[in-house]
């Protein structure tokens, strides 16, 4: 997103995104200005350098949108991120900027640590927030002023955190917020978040990189505020080194609470799915043979139903199979 505001304002920045962007035809660019967009995260940089890459970029300017745990074959706990966040905020000089989300108690314990750098707060009652329309479109506000309203295809609410995150630094980078807001009224998104794979016989299938319990629920609470009662089927495969050790596994009958039945793909898993998911009863099916899967999906579709794929890999293809088996069944 904010690649994409400073493109469109002429600024001709590189960026480094991890993902593919609608907006671009490549995923990095060097840029002829002195602006780059770097996306990274706590993870860390080589088999020799176990520091957080992060570490490594020297920001003038930085977003921190959320911090909990993850990555568990690296880190022992929260606090060990903490700890990479901690540095991190100390290499960002007093004449820079950082964009924080308010609502986030883990950042505000980081930044509570120590921190020299101005600070930007976006969330509710913050000096960036935003109002919802019915039409899924929203209004900017900075101190409670409209500054404009953004109207896009994108789901959830953590969406909306993240454009006021990115006006936030846009202005910071020289931005006016209005051009930011009209650069993300023709924002396209990232493959494969919520990205429509198919419609067959009214069933929408989408692919989303959910791979985490709190990606699981804000991907599906998005999808459920924009079809209402229609009907979620939640296809997950659980693959990231986090969810394969089982440490989030508590927490993944929450997460897909809001789905109307949930298939979660069990090959290669160290850990009793089905003990996890049993608090949703007949809802959760687990399966760990590819084709039977496949089928049992098959079998439980109806019409108009939405069927949500989410995997951090390739999910052996399952988007195009079950797309082709709904073809065959029309």
């Amino acid at each position: 997103m904010l690649a994409w505001i400073l493109e469109e304002a002429g600024l001709k920045p590189g960026f480094l995104i991890g993902g593919v962007p609608s907006n671009f035809e490549t995923s990095s660019q060097s840029g002829s200005s002195s602006l780059f967009v770097v996306e990274a995260d706590e993870y860390d940089t080589a088999f020799f350098d176990k520091r957080s890459k992060f570490l490594h970029y020297r920001p003038r300017i930085a977003i921190l949108n959320n911090i909990e745990f993850d990555h568990a074959d690296i880190f022992e706990n929260i606090a060990a991120i903490e700890k990479q966040f901690h540095h991190f905020l100390r290499t960002i000089p007093s004449s820079g900027k950082i964009i924080a989300n308010a609502a986030d108690d883990t950042i505000a314990r980081v930044i509570a640590k120590g921190c020299w750098t101005p600070i930007m707060y976006f969330g509710p009652g913050q000096e960036w927030d935003t109002v919802e329309a019915n039409d899924g479109s929203f209004e900017v506000m900075r101190h409670n002023k409209a500054a404009g309203t953004v109207k896009w295809e994108l789901l959830g609410r953590h969406n909306q955190l993240n454009a006021i995150a990115v006006i936030a630094a846009a202005t910071a980078a020289g931005v006016e917020s209005a051009s930011a807001i009209a650069a993300l009224t023709r924002f396209k998104g990232v493959k494969r978040r919520m990205e429509l794979r198919g419609l067959v016989n009214g069933v929408t299938v989408y692919d989303d990189f959910a791979h985490h319990p709190t990606a699981f629920a804000t991907t599906v609470a998005g999808l459920r505020k924009k079809i209402g009662g229609a009907r979620i089927l939640a296809v997950l495969e659980p693959r990231s080194n986090t969810m394969k050790l089982g440490v989030m596994k508590d927490l993944l009958a929450g997460s897909l609470a809001q789905a109307d039945q949930i298939f979660c793909y069990t090959g290669n898993l160290g850990w009793d799915a089905a003990a996890a998911l049993s608090s949703l009863g007949a809802r959760a099916v687990c399966e760990s043979d590819f084709e039977r899967l496949v089928a049992t999906i098959i079998n439980a579709v109806r019409a108009n139903d939405h069927i949500l794929v989410m995997s951090n890999g390739g999910f052996g293809g399952i988007h195009d199979r079950l797309l082709a088996e709904l073809g065959r069944r029309a």
